[in-house]
């Protein structure tokens, strides 16, 4: 695939973003600021929890949000809070009963709400992941072929994904697919695994679930599900659309690899991803390093990701542009 090295227009850094001159396809309007709530609201989740909701549907801009309201909430520092768990829409806050009162810590979090205001002006840290991928590798192809063979007869999922996306092939597939940077809107499912949200709306995919889902799923597994990219951490079940696989580990509980030693998760909220294809000279050599215990994650470390430059880009986009 050819391609050239040029800044995501969110990003702080002249090093950012693998952009192709291949990029495409269906468009994602930016949310209004409709499905975003003037005031969050509030529902116990046990004894311990508050599930904080800011909205009612699923965009990019409400989950920036969630994400900041998440690092505000971070940087009050509130006695009692225990741990906070950010969703698409969404937030979980933990916290000891016994330091702070459901009331007192609802009347907290309500203040620094409305000390963000819109999000405009806001930057968050971002780091960025190059993953790569093997496209159409026999893995996942095994795997669909054994639940047709065994659960329900249905399209092979790439091609399932080129028709009912519009694209002419497999190879606009991996051009649309990997023409983009992926937001890391949340964790969750399976420890390590992201629900990923195409920055580009031009290279937007969306797929129905499996119905029923996979018994199993190869670790590594890149697939779709309504607009949402994810990799499969480890073998697991499974529903999304799948379509290729990366030999780069994301979750390593035995912490092996540099990567993990301070966390058994790759990614973080916040974080973006970037899908470079290779070849299985590659997928096996890069197999090999992970192997070994000697593979280096490629990526580049942290920035800043600004909304209002985001923004500004996107509005330039034909959001119906085909490449």
């Amino acid at each position: 695939m050819v391609g050239q090295w040029r800044p995501f227009p969110g990003s702080h850094d002249g090093s950012l973003g693998y952009i192709t001159s291949h990029v495409a396809v269906l468009g994602e309007q930016r949310g209004t600021g409709d499905m975003i709530f003037d005031k969050p609201e509030f529902r116990p989740g046990g004894d311990r929890n508050i599930l904080v909701y800011l909205g009612d549907e699923m965009s990019f801009d409400l989950n920036f949000l969630v994400h900041s309201y998440a690092a505000a909430i971070r940087e009050a520092r509130l006695d009692g809070v225990v741990e906070l768990i950010p969703e698409l829409a969404s937030l979980l806050v933990s916290y000891d009963p016994e330091r702070i009162a459901y009331n007192d810590l609802i009347r907290e979090l309500v203040a620094i709400r409305a000390s963000i205001g819109a999000i405009a002006g806001i930057e968050l840290p971002s780091r960025l992941f190059y993953v790569p991928v093997l496209y159409f590798d026999p893995w996942t192809q095994a795997c669909v072929d054994d639940y047709r063979a065994r659960i329900a007869e249905k399209e092979p999922d790439a091609d399932f994904l080129v028709s009912l996306n519009g694209l002419a092939d497999r190879r606009q597939l991996v051009r649309v697919h990997s023409g983009t940077e992926y937001w890391v809107a949340a964790l969750g499912f399976w420890p390590g695994l992201g629900s990923f949200l195409p920055l580009d709306p031009r290279c937007r995919l969306t797929a129905p679930k499996y119905d029923p889902p996979r018994t199993w799923t190869p670790k590594g597994t890149v697939g779709i599900g309504g607009a949402i990219t994810c990799i499969y951490p480890d073998r697991t079940p499974g529903g999304y659309q799948i379509f290729a696989i990366s030999p780069m580990p994301i979750w390593d509980p035995s912490q092996r690899l540099a990567a993990f030693r301070d966390s058994l998760a790759l990614f973080k909220p916040g974080d973006r991803v970037r899908f470079i294809p290779i070849d299985r000279e590659e997928h096996d050599y890069i197999s090999g390093k992970v192997d070994d215990g000697t593979y280096k994650h490629p990526d580049v470390g942290f920035q800043c990701f600004s909304i209002d430059a985001y923004h500004g880009w996107v509005d330039t986009l034909d959001p119906t542009e085909r490449f």
